[in-house]
């Protein structure tokens, strides 16, 4: 069995940047899901149907969750509930996160 227990971030970044899309899924065990996501312009996701967190890997700007917005940058961790409303709105060019779903 061919186990990958690591993925860098250049190596998502490549995958992402062949595959030509906003998001890729890179991993995937049991309850978790691991994806790398650069949306351009407009964050266009809805709500999911599983909880899901974010670790910032670069870029800024804001995070809607509900009605609350607050301030993100690299390293930052932002956790969504399952069904809840959210956006990243007002990020700069070279924003990029992975995302975590789980559950």
């Amino acid at each position: 069995m061919d186990f990958q227990n690591k993925i860098g971030q250049e190596q998502a970044l490549r995958q992402l940047e062949a595959a030509g899309t906003t998001f890729i899924t890179l991993f995937e065990a049991g309850k978790l899901s691991v994806e790398v996501y650069r949306p351009h312009l407009v964050d266009k996701q809805q709500p999911h149907d599983r909880d899901e967190f974010y670790l910032i890997i670069a870029g800024t700007g804001k995070f809607r969750l509900l009605e609350k917005e607050t301030d993100f940058k690299p390293g930052d961790f932002l956790y969504v509930p399952a069904h809840a409303p959210h956006q990243f709105i007002e990020f700069t060019d070279d924003f990029v996160t992975w995302v975590f779903f789980i559950g």
